[in-house]
C-alpha cells in the first residue's frame, strides 16, 4: 500500500536509511517510532532505545550519524518524574552516540489514548566513502559477518512483561553501532551490505536481504552465538532465538577477500568481541535462506509466520 502511493527512486533503495545525494557531498535519512512496553526494562528503556536504533539505521548505510529529531506523544497523567528519567537516558545515549537533538515536537493526547509515551525520531548522518552500501549491491561469495550472541532484547523485554525471573537477570543488548561500524570503514573493508538485527531477529534481516538483492544465503546454525540462557529463556517462552528481536546486533556482507580482515576488526570493539563468521551468499538460483543445521542437514530458515512479538520496539 505505502510503496504503490509514495513510489519514487529514493523509497525504492529498500534501505535502513535513504541515501540522498546533496550538490557537495551524500547524506543518509532515517525515522522510526518507538512504542516499547515496558518503557523501563532491564539493560535499557524507550529513551535510549529511540537514540540508539535511529542511530544504528544511519550506521547500516555507512554514514556518520549527526543530528536527531524527538517527536513525543505523552498521554495525559503520565509520571513526570518517569519522563525526566525518559528524557535524562535520551540525552545520555545521545551524548555516548556522538549526535545532537536539533529539533523535536510534543504533543499530549487524552487519558487512555497513549498508552503513555510513544517516540518517534528522524536521523541526518553524512557518508564520507565511495563505498555502494545497500541490499542491491550483495554478491555472490559475500561473506556474512554477526558482530555477538542474538535474542537478548526480545527476551529481556518479555521477561519483564510477563513478570518472569530466571537465574541471572537477561539484560536487553540495546547499544549505537556506529562506533564498531566506523571501525570497519577506517579500515578500507570492502562492505557491500549491512542490517541491523531489530524485530523479527536476524532470520527476518536474512529474509528480506535475500528478497532485495535476489541472492540465496546459507548461514551455519553451529556458527551464529546465543547465550545459554536466552537459549533455554526461548525453549520455556516457545520461542527460537533465530527470531528473537535485538537492538545492538548487525550483519555485514563484504568481499570474501576482506572477512579475516573485517572480522578481526570487529573483535577488538567491545560490541563485537563475539563476533564471527556466520554464512555466505551461495552461487544458486532461488531468492532463499537457507540454514545447515547442528546436525548437518539443511532446511529453509522462512520469514516469522504469524504474529511478531508486540512491542519489542
Amino acid at each position: 500500500m505505502f510503496t504503490k502511493a509514495f513510489g519514487n527512486e529514493l523509497l525504492a533503495q529498500n534501505h535502513d536509511s535513504t541515501l540522498i545525494n546533496l550538490p557537495n557531498n551524500k547524506i543518509a535519512f532515517t525515522t522510526d517510532s518507538y512504542v516499547v512496553k515496558p518503557i523501563f526494562f532491564s539493560g535499557s528503556d524507550i529513551g535510549s532505545l529511540a537514540v540508539n536504533g535511529t542511530v544504528n539505521d544511519l550506521s547500516m548505510s555507512g554514514a556518520k550519524p549527526l543530528y536527531l529529531s524527538l517527536g513525543f506523544i505523552i498521554e495525559e497523567g503520565f509520571a513526570m518524574e518517569d519522563l525526566w528519567k525518559v528524557v535524562q537516558s535520551i540525552s545520555e545515549s545521545a551524548k555516548k552516540s556522538g549526535v545532537k537533538i536539533v529539533t523535536g515536537d510534543t504533543k499530549v493526547v487524552d487519558k487512555g489514548k497513549g498508552d503513555g509515551i510513544f517516540i518517534n525520531t528522524s536521523g541526518v548522518g553524512v557518508i564520507e566513502h565511495k563505498l555502494n552500501i545497500s541490499p542491491a549491491n550483495i554478491q555472490k561469495d559475500d561473506v556474512i559477518i554477526l558482530n555477538g550472541d542474538i535474542g537478548r532484547h526480545g527476551i529481556a523485554i518479555m521477561a519483564e512483561r510477563e513478570g518472569l525471573e530466571f537465574e541471572h537477570a537477561i539484560e536487553s543488548d540495546s547499544a549505537p553501532l556506529n562506533g564498531i561500524v566506523q571501525k570497519i570503514l577506517d579500515a578500507g573493508i570492502d562492505i557491500h551490505c549491512m542490517r541491523d538485527l531489530t524485530r523479527g531477529g536476524l532470520s527476518s534481516a536474512l529474509n528480506e536481504l535475500a528478497d532485495s538483492s535476489k541472492s540465496e544465503i546459507l548461514i551455519d546454525e553451529n556458527s551464529v552465538p546465543a547465550r545459554e540462557d536466552v537459549k533455554g529463556a526461548c525453549e520455556i517462552l516457545g520461542f527460537d532465538p533465530l527470531y528473537a528481536a535485538n537492538e545492538g546486533k548487525f550483519i555485514v556482507f563484504v568481499n570474501p577477500k576482506d572477512a579475516t580482515q573485517c572480522l578481526s576488526i570487529m573483535k577488538t570493539h567491545p560490541l563485537g568481541k563475539d563476533s564471527a563468521v556466520i554464512g555466505e551468499v551461495t552461487g544458486g538460483n532461488e531468492t532463499i535462506v537457507k540454514l545447515r543445521s547442528k546436525i548437518g542437514t539443511t532446511r529453509i530458515l522462512d520469514m516469522l509466520s504469524g504474529e511478531q512479538l508486540p512491542r519489542i520496539c
